[in-house]
């Protein structure tokens, strides 16, 4: 399947690309390439070759979660530029009137 300049060009009017007649010609060859090596892996015969993300199977290694003290929240607030009841105090920014 040979693709054609003028499919291109429709294909880039399509996505609202303005190619110049270097990348039209460019991208043509380039696009003729993929779309034939698409249809050699069309033409392979994958009777029961299971579909896969990976080649390789490969399976997640996670370790236990573990219940750890978390940080005195007093440590935590007393390096805060401002706090108020007992949070962090940031400066709002929705909402706002310039």
């Amino acid at each position: 399947m040979k693709l054609s300049r003028s499919e291109v060009v429709h294909v880039a009017n399509l996505a609202r690309l303005d190619l110049s007649e270097v990348e039209v010609e460019l991208f043509t060859e380039q696009l003729g390439l993929i779309l034939e090596h698409a249809t050699d892996i069309g033409a392979l015969d994958l009777d029961g070759v299971e579909p896969t993300a990976r080649p390789v199977p490969q399976e997640n290694v996670m370790r236990q979660d573990e219940v750890r003290p978390g940080l005195d929240r007093r440590d935590v607030l007393s390096s805060a530029p401002a706090v108020e009841s007992n949070r962090f105090l940031v400066p709002r920014i929705i909402g706002e009137e310039p």
